[in-house]
């Protein structure tokens, strides 16, 4: 899944930066963080979207969790990069959050992978 290639880029920055220094590692370590919850948050969102039809339910449920993960990482971490990233991913919670309570069973969730995506940029630069 494109959640796990997110996590994985992380991973390997984590590696090639652990000699750089440490504010490199902190940010490395944040970036960990952040990009396996993300992940996690991606791909249960994912899912409620599938079976939408079953349980709409589930849709508010993923999206009431992904916003409590993000505000603890937005909490846990003092890296202002990584911190926007946490924001613009908030905000593709919100646009998704939005067509889900306007009716849209099934909300187009580009706005999350793709803030998931610069995210993956973000560990990896």
């Amino acid at each position: 899944m494109r959640s796990r290639r997110i996590a994985l880029a992380v991973v390997t920055a984590f590696a090639l930066t652990g000699a750089v220094g440490c504010g490199a590692v902190d940010k490395a370590l944040d970036c960990v963080k952040t990009a396996d919850a993300i992940a996690t948050s991606v791909d249960r969102l994912s899912q409620a979207v599938a079976t939408a039809s079953e349980d709409p339910t589930q849709l508010t449920e993923a999206l009431n969790d992904i916003d409590k993960e993000l505000g603890n990482l937005k909490d846990t971490t003092d890296n202002a990069d990584l911190s926007k990233a946490v924001d613009d991913l908030s905000k593709g919670v919100e646009s998704v959050r939005t067509s889900v309570e306007s009716g849209d069973a099934t909300p187009d969730i580009k706005p999350v992978t793709d803030a998931a995506t610069e995210l993956g940029k973000v560990c990896t630069s």
